[in-house]
């Protein structure tokens, strides 16, 4: 019986949860096999012959005229198609609802622990300061490491309540006309220390050439900060990163090509967008990873034993990106490290539907 196959995009997550709700059904994960680029979809197997005997598929002249009279083996009846569609549909936001109300509940849960950790680094703060005693050498690596360790809890727990936020489309953005030099010189006034600790060298000179333009300033900075942070944990120390922002003209009409890296039109007059752009000496990316690394919880294979954070600030910041209209990519080659760029349009565009999804 020959069969065509219906496709429907899906990311990990949902794959995961499809194979483990077919499971329990008792249908074989072999029967619904996966495509894995360059986005993962369900290859749904849809008979094409229902109604032809087998006489007749044999291709014997004696059944000529009884396979002339057999429906099309090209066509499924309409009833049955719209029936296999409509249980798809339904499994399918079945899903999707329990994903949003597991989401719901998590992020609840870390909304009620930000408040008493937040607590908990002030007072280690308090300490640090010595304004309620002295401390000895020992005491003061202690409160050190807690103070390290419940930022980076902290910083945990934003990136879920921002996800979840972005997952159920609640975020908002707030457009105000800013300068993004000054928006990125702060960033890196905050992030220069760390990356000092670290014997990292971190470069950002202005460009005069940049206007001011309405954007969201604190989610442009958010994901700059998702980016650096990224830089700074794979690059070893005696490494670099740089900063660095220019006027660009984006030609939207590649947009939905995947793996097209955006070029710049040297001294183009017709800038329409601003391109912001983190380069490192890292261990570079191989090829196969570029897109997937974009996705929800995604930790590249050889890193995902030790590194720190949960794969959500790549994610988080592909969100925000979409969100303003915008996109996010990167180049880069093993051994040669790695360059993330993105654009956002000088004039804000409408929210898109999705809530900051690939499509």
């Amino acid at each position: 019986m020959s069969a065509n196959l219906l496709a429907f995009p899906i990311d990990r997550r949902e794959k995961h949860v499809i194979l483990a709700s077919l499971a329990r059904k008792g249908v074989a994960a072999s029967s619904l096999p996966f495509v894995a680029k360059p986005r993962i979809s369900l290859m749904v197997p849809v008979p094409t012959n229902a109604g032809v005997s087998p006489a007749a598929e044999s291709g014997s002249r004696n059944n000529k005229a009884r396979m002339s009279e057999a429906p099309s083996p090209d066509v499924l009846a309409p009833e049955v198609l719209a029936d296999d569609n409509q249980r798809l549909l339904q499994e399918y936001s079945r899903l999707r609802d329990r994903f949003l109300q597991t989401t719901n509940a998590l992020a609840s849960a870390a909304h009620d622990l930000k408040t008493p950790l937040a607590i908990l680094n002030g007072y280690v703060e308090l300490l640090r300061s010595e304004k309620v005693g002295e401390l000895n050498d020992r005491q003061r690596q202690i409160l050190g490491d807690m103070q390290a360790n419940g930022a980076r809890l902290l910083n945990f727990i934003q990136d879920f309540l921002t996800y979840s936020s972005l997952e159920a489309g609640e975020l908002q953005l707030h457009y105000e006309s800013g300068d993004m030099n000054l928006c990125l010189s702060e960033i890196c006034r905050l992030w220069s220390q760390r990356f000092q600790d670290r014997g990292q060298a971190l470069y950002f000179l202005g460009n005069d050439k940049l206007v001011e333009f309405p954007f969201d300033y604190a989610k442009v900075q958010r994901v700059v900060s998702n980016l650096l942070e990224n830089a700074s944990k794979y690059t070893p120390a005696g490494g670099t990163i740089w900063l660095h922002a220019e006027p660009h003209m984006w030609d939207r009409r590649a947009a939905s090509q995947p793996g097209v890296v955006e070029r710049r039109r040297q001294n183009s007059p017709a800038a329409n967008s601003v391109k912001v752009s983190v380069a490192d000496t890292g261990p570079g990316i191989s090829p196969e990873y570029q897109i997937e690394i974009f996705d929800d919880f995604f930790r590249l294979p050889q890193t995902a034993t030790h590194a720190d954070g949960m794969g959500l600030g790549l994610a988080i910041a592909r969100r925000l990106i979409t969100t303003m209209g915008g996109k996010i990519w990167v180049e880069s080659e093993p051994g040669a490290g790695s360059k993330f760029s993105f654009v956002i349009p000088l004039k804000p565009v409408p929210k898109p539907a999705g809530k900051g999804k690939r499509g």
